[in-house]
């Protein structure tokens, strides 16, 4: 076994710290006593995304308040925690700006055929998060 990996309750409004228990499961150590009674103690699902785990040597970026247990992992297992922990690449993140560019391009054109087919302007800001001075805008309004 590879040193105690932590697997941790992220506090509510605290950033997305770690890999979710769900990305790298299954672990050897997901089904004994002491890791089923502290997730059911916590009352927190295994697939909650609440549920966090940081490789070796990282517990120092844990919160406080945080609830923790230390796991231990398998040689495999470690890497595969550290993999899902790691940063996105850049060329990773410039693919996401991309994929959200190319999904709101023809906005104005889904804003109104949503208005033609009878949406409110109002549902319309609600429903994309739009601002509803940019929809009033299109509409002249």
């Amino acid at each position: 076994m590879a040193d105690e990996a932590y697997l941790f309750l992220l506090p509510d409004r605290h950033p997305s710290l770690g890999a979710a228990m769900a990305a790298v499961a299954p672990l050897e150590c997901d089904q004994t006593p002491a890791v089923r009674g502290w997730i059911s103690a916590h009352d927190v699902a295994p697939s909650s995304e609440q549920l966090r785990i940081l490789p070796a040597g990282s517990e120092i970026l844990i919160p406080e308040e945080a609830e923790r247990l230390p796991i231990p992992l398998t040689p495999e297992e470690e890497v595969r925690v550290q993999q899902e922990c790691a940063p996105q690449s850049v060329t990773d993140m410039e693919r996401e700006l991309l994929d959200f560019r190319d999904a709101t391009q023809g906005w104005e054109t889904l804003v109104h055929r949503a208005l033609t087919a009878g949406v409110p302007a109002p549902r319309i800001a609600r429903l994309t998060g739009l601002d509803p001075q940019e929809i009033g805008r299109l509409t002249g309004v």
